[in-house]
């Protein structure tokens, strides 16, 4: 079945549920980056080689479904939300999956080592980026009820409470980067300087991914708050 006819028929008479599926293959793609890690700091090329495709391969999934969203979207819709802000919120979405195959990429086409001493913090700040990402998911995943309810009512403070949980771990994850730089500041002189320049640029991209999973929830914020 191709991605069209499959997301056309998953629209019926609601957009919601294609725009949780593409979030669902959004999420799939941030959470490989952590065996993508795994694998790095383990030197096993091979194993991050297989994983930086399938990471491609997701990416590709949700660019696909985000144009069958936008191609399928009716422009009459009954509903409490406006047609812009749907296509903006996939488009937002779609940004969380191209960050994670922007450092796949990356850190596969330098063959790039993490230092040991930082192996376990790095680790930990890719999963936390993979957690904020997680936590858009699940916000994104009360849409439907929320629609259903005419946004109003539990539902909305149950969204609303999401969303600040969302906010926490994006802060929380500004917090590991912070620490993160300065062991990378320390290890500045025993690498070579190009090295330390990429680590940066891989640091920075990841922050990178929870700020994109984090205005998700922003978007979500705004049609709530309509």
């Amino acid at each position: 079945m191709s991605f069209g006819s499959s997301i056309a028929g998953l629209f019926g008479r609601s957009p919601i549920k294609p725009l949780q599926q593409h979030y669902d293959t959004v999420h799939a793609c941030a959470e490989t980056l952590a065996a993508f890690f795994a694998a790095v700091t383990d030197d096993d090329w091979e194993q991050a080689s297989g994983l930086r495709r399938q990471i491609a391969d997701l990416e590709n999934q949700a660019d696909e479904l985000k144009k069958e969203f936008r191609l399928n979207l009716p422009k009459s819709l009954f509903l409490p939300v406006p047609r812009t802000d749907l296509l903006d919120l996939v488009s937002v979405q779609d940004k969380v999956a191209n960050k994670a195959k922007d450092i796949a990429g990356l850190m596969l086409g330098r063959q790039m080592t993490i230092p040991a001493s930082l192996a376990d913090a790095m680790r930990d700040y890719v999963q936390g980026a993979i957690d904020t990402s997680a936590q858009a998911q699940k916000a994104i995943n009360e849409l439907d009820e929320l629609v259903e309810t005419g946004f109003s009512g539990r539902e909305i403070h149950l969204v609303e409470d999401l969303i600040e949980e969302l906010d926490r771990l994006e802060r929380a994850n500004d917090d590991q980067q912070v620490r993160i730089r300065a062991g990378l500041f320390k290890l500045e002189a025993e690498l070579p300087p190009v090295d330390v320049m990429f680590l940066y640029q891989i640091i920075d991209w990841v922050g990178d991914l929870a700020d994109r999973a984090q205005k998700v929830g922003g978007r979500l914020q705004m049609l709530v708050a309509r």
